[in-house]
Protein backbone atom coordinates (compact mmCIF):
# COMPACT_ATOMS: atom_id res chain seq x y z
CA UNK A 1 0.00 0.00 0.00
CA UNK A 2 1.11 3.19 -0.88
CA UNK A 3 1.88 5.79 2.03
CA UNK A 4 0.38 9.09 2.28
CA UNK A 5 2.36 11.72 1.49
CA UNK A 6 3.61 13.89 5.01
CA UNK A 7 2.87 17.92 5.61
CA UNK A 8 6.06 19.30 6.20
CA UNK A 9 6.36 23.57 6.17
CA UNK A 10 4.29 26.44 5.17
CA UNK A 11 5.00 28.72 1.80
CA UNK A 12 4.02 32.18 1.83
CA UNK A 13 2.68 33.63 -1.33
CA UNK A 14 3.66 37.68 -0.92
CA UNK A 15 1.12 39.82 0.15
CA UNK A 16 1.12 40.33 4.02
CA UNK A 17 -0.93 43.02 5.57
CA UNK A 18 1.98 44.96 7.04
CA UNK A 19 3.13 48.39 7.40
CA UNK A 20 6.40 47.96 6.07
CA UNK A 21 8.72 45.35 4.84
CA UNK A 22 11.03 44.91 8.26
CA UNK A 23 7.39 45.03 9.98
CA UNK A 24 6.53 42.05 7.33
CA UNK A 25 9.68 40.15 7.69
CA UNK A 26 9.66 40.50 11.58
CA UNK A 27 6.05 39.15 12.31
CA UNK A 28 6.70 36.18 10.13
CA UNK A 29 10.13 35.07 11.76
CA UNK A 30 8.60 35.82 14.83
CA UNK A 31 4.94 33.45 13.98
CA UNK A 32 6.09 31.08 10.99
CA UNK A 33 10.19 31.04 11.48
CA UNK A 34 10.98 27.34 11.91
CA UNK A 35 8.30 26.47 9.50
CA UNK A 36 8.99 28.85 6.10
CA UNK A 37 12.28 28.61 3.90
CA UNK A 38 11.41 31.96 2.77
CA UNK A 39 10.01 35.19 3.60
CA UNK A 40 8.71 37.50 1.50
CA UNK A 41 8.49 41.53 2.48
CA UNK A 42 4.57 41.53 2.06
CA UNK A 43 4.24 43.82 -1.21
CA UNK A 44 4.45 47.18 1.36
CA UNK A 45 3.64 50.53 0.08
CA UNK A 46 2.68 50.93 -4.11
CA UNK A 47 2.37 47.22 -4.47
CA UNK A 48 -0.11 46.77 -2.13
CA UNK A 49 -3.15 46.37 -4.84
CA UNK A 50 -0.41 43.79 -7.02
CA UNK A 51 0.19 45.47 -10.17
CA UNK A 52 -2.09 48.53 -10.24
CA UNK A 53 0.70 50.38 -9.57
CA UNK A 54 2.46 49.86 -12.79
CA UNK A 55 0.18 51.65 -14.54
CA UNK A 56 2.40 54.92 -13.84
CA UNK A 57 5.33 52.96 -15.62
CA UNK A 58 3.25 52.72 -18.46
CA UNK A 59 2.17 55.90 -18.77
CA UNK A 60 5.87 56.87 -18.70
CA UNK A 61 7.50 55.32 -21.54
CA UNK A 62 7.51 57.43 -25.06
CA UNK A 63 4.84 56.13 -27.35
CA UNK A 64 2.48 55.37 -25.12
CA UNK A 65 -0.85 57.20 -23.44
CA UNK A 66 -3.64 57.09 -21.37
CA UNK A 67 -7.43 57.02 -23.55
CA UNK A 68 -8.54 61.00 -23.45
CA UNK A 69 -11.34 61.69 -20.19
CA UNK A 70 -11.61 61.47 -16.68
CA UNK A 71 -9.45 59.57 -14.29
CA UNK A 72 -10.76 56.13 -13.70
CA UNK A 73 -9.58 55.97 -10.57
CA UNK A 74 -9.73 52.70 -8.21
CA UNK A 75 -7.37 52.64 -4.69
CA UNK A 76 -5.45 55.70 -5.64
CA UNK A 77 -4.81 54.56 -9.42
CA UNK A 78 -5.85 55.61 -12.55
CA UNK A 79 -7.03 52.27 -14.36
CA UNK A 80 -8.07 54.41 -18.08
CA UNK A 81 -6.58 52.35 -20.89
CA UNK A 82 -3.07 53.03 -22.61
CA UNK A 83 -2.73 52.85 -26.29
CA UNK A 84 -0.07 52.96 -28.81
CA UNK A 85 0.02 56.77 -29.71
CA UNK A 86 1.83 56.58 -32.74
CA UNK A 87 4.67 58.79 -31.36
CA UNK A 88 7.19 56.20 -31.04
CA UNK A 89 7.31 52.60 -33.16
CA UNK A 90 6.22 49.31 -31.16
CA UNK A 91 9.40 47.91 -31.62
CA UNK A 92 11.57 51.56 -30.23
CA UNK A 93 9.35 51.16 -27.26
CA UNK A 94 11.53 51.20 -23.53
CA UNK A 95 10.46 50.99 -19.92
CA UNK A 96 12.22 52.98 -17.11
CA UNK A 97 12.40 50.98 -13.66
CA UNK A 98 9.37 49.13 -13.27
CA UNK A 99 9.86 49.43 -9.15
CA UNK A 100 10.29 45.53 -8.35
CA UNK A 101 14.11 45.65 -8.03
CA UNK A 102 13.90 49.01 -6.17
CA UNK A 103 11.54 47.71 -3.60
CA UNK A 104 13.27 44.07 -3.48
CA UNK A 105 16.98 45.65 -2.68
CA UNK A 106 15.65 48.07 0.01
CA UNK A 107 13.66 45.31 1.32
CA UNK A 108 16.73 42.87 1.73
CA UNK A 109 18.60 45.74 3.70
CA UNK A 110 15.78 45.33 6.23
CA UNK A 111 16.43 41.03 5.89
CA UNK A 112 19.40 41.34 6.17
CA UNK A 113 19.41 43.54 9.51
CA UNK A 114 16.93 41.00 11.04
CA UNK A 115 18.76 38.05 10.18
CA UNK A 116 22.04 39.95 11.54
CA UNK A 117 20.32 40.20 15.03
CA UNK A 118 19.36 36.67 14.71
CA UNK A 119 15.21 37.25 14.30
CA UNK A 120 15.91 35.44 11.08
CA UNK A 121 17.44 32.31 11.11
CA UNK A 122 20.32 31.31 8.84
CA UNK A 123 19.75 29.99 5.55
CA UNK A 124 16.17 31.50 5.35
CA UNK A 125 15.73 33.26 2.06
CA UNK A 126 14.08 36.44 1.36
CA UNK A 127 11.52 35.92 -1.44
CA UNK A 128 11.05 38.46 -4.00
CA UNK A 129 7.31 38.25 -6.10
CA UNK A 130 7.08 39.38 -9.34
CA UNK A 131 3.78 39.41 -11.81
CA UNK A 132 4.45 37.70 -15.65
CA UNK A 133 4.42 39.77 -18.19
CA UNK A 134 0.45 39.08 -19.39
CA UNK A 135 -0.45 40.30 -15.98
CA UNK A 136 -0.11 44.08 -16.07
CA UNK A 137 -0.09 44.67 -19.78
CA UNK A 138 -3.97 42.71 -20.12
CA UNK A 139 -5.04 45.02 -17.15
CA UNK A 140 -3.44 48.81 -19.11
CA UNK A 141 -3.42 48.00 -22.46
CA UNK A 142 -5.73 48.26 -24.78
CA UNK A 143 -6.40 44.67 -26.52
CA UNK A 144 -5.64 45.54 -29.78
CA UNK A 145 -2.13 46.87 -29.01
CA UNK A 146 -0.88 44.45 -25.96
CA UNK A 147 0.67 41.94 -29.01
CA UNK A 148 2.85 44.70 -30.24
CA UNK A 149 3.66 46.24 -27.03
CA UNK A 150 4.55 42.88 -24.83
CA UNK A 151 7.86 41.96 -25.90
CA UNK A 152 9.14 45.90 -24.84
CA UNK A 153 7.57 45.36 -21.63
CA UNK A 154 8.80 41.81 -21.44
CA UNK A 155 12.59 43.27 -21.49
CA UNK A 156 11.80 45.24 -18.85
CA UNK A 157 10.79 42.62 -16.49
CA UNK A 158 13.44 40.21 -17.64
CA UNK A 159 16.04 43.40 -16.69
CA UNK A 160 14.36 43.80 -13.20
CA UNK A 161 15.16 40.29 -12.33
CA UNK A 162 18.46 40.78 -13.31
CA UNK A 163 19.10 44.28 -11.27
CA UNK A 164 17.68 41.75 -8.60
CA UNK A 165 20.09 38.97 -8.70
CA UNK A 166 22.69 40.86 -9.25
CA UNK A 167 22.17 43.37 -6.02
CA UNK A 168 20.84 40.28 -4.05
CA UNK A 169 23.30 37.33 -2.96
CA UNK A 170 22.00 33.98 -4.94
CA UNK A 171 21.83 31.94 -1.73
CA UNK A 172 19.96 34.44 0.60
CA UNK A 173 17.08 35.11 -2.91
CA UNK A 174 13.95 33.27 -4.24
CA UNK A 175 12.17 34.48 -6.85
CA UNK A 176 8.24 33.86 -7.67
CA UNK A 177 6.39 34.13 -10.74
CA UNK A 178 3.01 34.70 -9.89
CA UNK A 179 0.63 33.43 -13.42
CA UNK A 180 -2.92 34.74 -12.17
CA UNK A 181 -3.92 36.75 -15.21
CA UNK A 182 -3.47 33.53 -17.04
CA UNK A 183 -5.98 31.68 -15.66
CA UNK A 184 -8.93 34.68 -16.23
CA UNK A 185 -7.75 33.92 -19.78
CA UNK A 186 -8.37 29.96 -19.16
CA UNK A 187 -11.73 30.11 -17.58
CA UNK A 188 -12.25 32.76 -20.21
CA UNK A 189 -13.66 35.22 -17.53
CA UNK A 190 -13.47 38.63 -17.33
CA UNK A 191 -11.78 40.47 -14.56
CA UNK A 192 -12.31 43.58 -13.49
CA UNK A 193 -13.88 44.48 -16.63
CA UNK A 194 -10.80 42.82 -18.43
CA UNK A 195 -12.05 40.75 -21.03
CA UNK A 196 -9.91 37.51 -21.62
CA UNK A 197 -8.14 38.56 -25.02
CA UNK A 198 -5.78 35.73 -25.84
CA UNK A 199 -3.72 37.69 -28.78
CA UNK A 200 -0.71 34.92 -28.23
CA UNK A 201 -2.92 32.14 -29.15
CA UNK A 202 -3.60 31.59 -32.81
CA UNK A 203 -7.58 31.31 -33.95
CA UNK A 204 -10.70 33.08 -32.91
CA UNK A 205 -11.79 30.35 -30.44
CA UNK A 206 -9.09 29.09 -28.76
CA UNK A 207 -9.36 25.60 -26.82
CA UNK A 208 -8.62 25.68 -23.06
CA UNK A 209 -5.60 23.36 -24.05
CA UNK A 210 -4.37 26.05 -26.64
CA UNK A 211 -4.32 28.73 -24.31
CA UNK A 212 -2.36 26.83 -21.61
CA UNK A 213 -0.16 25.85 -24.27
CA UNK A 214 0.81 29.27 -25.62
CA UNK A 215 0.24 31.05 -21.65
CA UNK A 216 2.98 28.81 -20.27
CA UNK A 217 4.64 29.57 -23.66
CA UNK A 218 4.99 33.25 -22.49
CA UNK A 219 6.36 32.52 -19.14
CA UNK A 220 8.88 29.95 -19.89
CA UNK A 221 11.69 32.62 -20.75
CA UNK A 222 10.47 34.79 -18.09
CA UNK A 223 11.64 31.96 -15.55
CA UNK A 224 14.63 31.15 -17.66
CA UNK A 225 15.71 35.06 -17.12
CA UNK A 226 16.33 33.98 -12.89
CA UNK A 227 19.80 32.54 -12.41
CA UNK A 228 20.05 29.01 -11.91
CA UNK A 229 21.66 29.10 -8.48
CA UNK A 230 18.84 31.66 -7.24
CA UNK A 231 15.51 29.46 -5.78
CA UNK A 232 12.72 29.81 -8.19
CA UNK A 233 9.53 28.93 -7.57
CA UNK A 234 5.54 29.87 -9.20
CA UNK A 235 2.12 30.68 -7.35
CA UNK A 236 -0.82 29.75 -9.98
CA UNK A 237 -3.81 32.01 -8.60
CA UNK A 238 -7.49 32.05 -9.29
CA UNK A 239 -7.43 35.85 -8.11
CA UNK A 240 -8.09 37.60 -4.87
CA UNK A 241 -10.63 40.08 -4.93
CA UNK A 242 -12.26 41.18 -1.09
CA UNK A 243 -10.79 37.33 -0.51
CA UNK A 244 -13.06 35.89 -3.01
CA UNK A 245 -11.54 34.13 -6.23
CA UNK A 246 -12.68 35.29 -9.95
CA UNK A 247 -13.69 32.37 -10.60
CA UNK A 248 -13.86 28.97 -8.68
CA UNK A 249 -12.15 25.77 -10.79
CA UNK A 250 -14.35 23.24 -11.16
CA UNK A 251 -11.44 20.64 -10.21
CA UNK A 252 -7.93 20.87 -9.98
CA UNK A 253 -7.19 19.77 -13.82
CA UNK A 254 -5.99 23.46 -15.27
CA UNK A 255 -3.72 24.00 -12.63
CA UNK A 256 -2.32 20.64 -12.75
CA UNK A 257 -1.75 21.41 -16.65
CA UNK A 258 -0.40 24.57 -16.15
CA UNK A 259 2.02 23.41 -13.78
CA UNK A 260 3.17 20.29 -16.20
CA UNK A 261 3.17 22.50 -18.95
CA UNK A 262 5.36 24.65 -17.14
CA UNK A 263 7.80 21.77 -15.81
CA UNK A 264 8.17 20.32 -19.60
CA UNK A 265 9.00 23.93 -20.64
CA UNK A 266 11.21 25.52 -18.07
CA UNK A 267 14.24 23.70 -18.03
CA UNK A 268 16.33 25.56 -15.07
CA UNK A 269 15.06 24.45 -11.43
CA UNK A 270 11.66 24.97 -10.13
CA UNK A 271 12.27 24.63 -6.64
CA UNK A 272 8.35 25.27 -5.21
CA UNK A 273 5.17 25.39 -7.21
CA UNK A 274 1.94 26.49 -5.14
CA UNK A 275 -1.76 25.92 -5.96
CA UNK A 276 -5.25 26.96 -4.78
CA UNK A 277 -7.61 25.19 -2.83
CA UNK A 278 -11.37 26.62 -2.27
CA UNK A 279 -12.47 26.56 0.94
CA UNK A 280 -15.47 24.35 0.06
CA UNK A 281 -13.40 21.85 -1.45
CA UNK A 282 -11.94 19.12 0.52
CA UNK A 283 -14.02 16.41 -2.03
CA UNK A 284 -11.61 13.86 -3.63
CA UNK A 285 -13.15 14.71 -6.83
CA UNK A 286 -11.50 18.55 -6.95
CA UNK A 287 -7.80 17.31 -5.77
CA UNK A 288 -7.99 14.15 -8.17
CA UNK A 289 -6.51 15.81 -11.62
CA UNK A 290 -3.11 15.80 -9.04
CA UNK A 291 -2.64 12.46 -9.79
CA UNK A 292 -1.59 13.33 -13.26
CA UNK A 293 1.28 16.05 -11.77
CA UNK A 294 4.95 15.36 -13.35
CA UNK A 295 6.81 17.70 -11.77
CA UNK A 296 10.63 18.19 -11.62
CA UNK A 297 12.23 16.20 -8.72
CA UNK A 298 13.31 19.23 -6.76
CA UNK A 299 9.84 20.89 -6.56
CA UNK A 300 8.49 21.13 -3.61
CA UNK A 301 4.45 21.25 -3.71
CA UNK A 302 2.48 23.74 -1.21
CA UNK A 303 -1.27 23.66 -1.45
CA UNK A 304 -3.04 26.66 -0.70
CA UNK A 305 -5.27 24.78 1.66
CA UNK A 306 -5.06 27.38 4.37
CA UNK A 307 -8.39 29.20 5.30
CA UNK A 308 -8.97 31.61 8.38
CA UNK A 309 -12.63 30.78 8.56
CA UNK A 310 -12.48 27.11 9.57
CA UNK A 311 -9.07 26.75 11.24
CA UNK A 312 -7.31 23.40 11.74
CA UNK A 313 -10.17 21.65 11.55
CA UNK A 314 -11.28 22.96 8.01
CA UNK A 315 -7.78 21.93 6.86
CA UNK A 316 -7.69 18.64 7.69
CA UNK A 317 -10.04 17.99 6.35
CA UNK A 318 -8.33 19.21 2.82
CA UNK A 319 -5.14 17.83 3.56
CA UNK A 320 -7.21 14.34 3.97
CA UNK A 321 -8.85 14.82 0.09
CA UNK A 322 -5.26 15.63 -1.12
CA UNK A 323 -3.24 13.14 0.22
CA UNK A 324 -4.58 10.29 -2.11
CA UNK A 325 -4.03 11.90 -5.12
CA UNK A 326 -0.71 13.55 -4.36
CA UNK A 327 0.52 9.73 -3.34
CA UNK A 328 -1.07 8.95 -6.75
CA UNK A 329 1.67 10.93 -8.44
CA UNK A 330 4.69 9.99 -6.56
CA UNK A 331 4.62 12.86 -3.95
CA UNK A 332 6.10 11.58 -0.40
CA UNK A 333 5.43 15.39 1.45
CA UNK A 334 4.35 18.59 0.58
CA UNK A 335 3.84 22.16 2.25
CA UNK A 336 0.70 24.14 3.21
CA UNK A 337 -0.30 27.98 2.05
CA UNK A 338 -3.32 30.30 2.10
CA UNK A 339 -4.34 29.60 -1.77
CA UNK A 340 -3.53 33.44 -2.15
CA UNK A 341 -1.10 36.56 -0.49
CA UNK A 342 -3.25 38.01 2.73
CA UNK A 343 -2.29 41.39 2.17
CA UNK A 344 -5.88 42.55 1.77
CA UNK A 345 -7.49 41.20 4.86
CA UNK A 346 -6.96 43.23 8.35
CA UNK A 347 -3.77 43.87 10.19
CA UNK A 348 -4.62 42.01 13.18
CA UNK A 349 -5.35 39.31 11.57
CA UNK A 350 -2.03 38.32 10.46
CA UNK A 351 -0.29 36.80 13.67
CA UNK A 352 -2.73 34.75 14.29
CA UNK A 353 -3.15 33.34 10.47
CA UNK A 354 0.58 32.38 10.56
CA UNK A 355 0.56 30.57 13.51
CA UNK A 356 -2.45 28.73 12.03
CA UNK A 357 0.00 27.44 9.65
CA UNK A 358 2.11 25.89 12.44
CA UNK A 359 -0.86 24.58 14.07
CA UNK A 360 -2.43 22.69 10.99
CA UNK A 361 1.92 21.25 10.19
CA UNK A 362 1.58 20.38 13.99
CA UNK A 363 -1.83 18.65 13.97
CA UNK A 364 -0.86 16.85 10.37
CA UNK A 365 1.92 15.04 12.19
CA UNK A 366 -0.07 13.65 14.97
Amino acid sequence: MTSLPAVRGAHLVGSINQPTAADTLAIVAENLGGYVARIPDGEVGERYHWILFQGTRFEAVAGLSRVPGEPFMIAGFDLRKIVLDGTVPAAELKFGPLGYAEAALASYQDFKALRDAGAIAEGTRFQVAIPSPLAPLGSYLVASDQAAVYPAYAVAMEREIAEISAGIPAQDLAIQIDLAVEFSHIEKVSVGGNTPDCWYVEGADPTTEEIIDAATSLAAPVAAAVPEDVQFGVHLCYGDVAEKHFAEPADAANLTAVANALSAKVSRPIEFLHLPVPIERDDAAYFAPLANLALHPETELFLGLVHHEDGTEGAARRIAGARPALAAAGLTEFGIATECGFGRGPADRTAPLLRLHADIIQAAKA
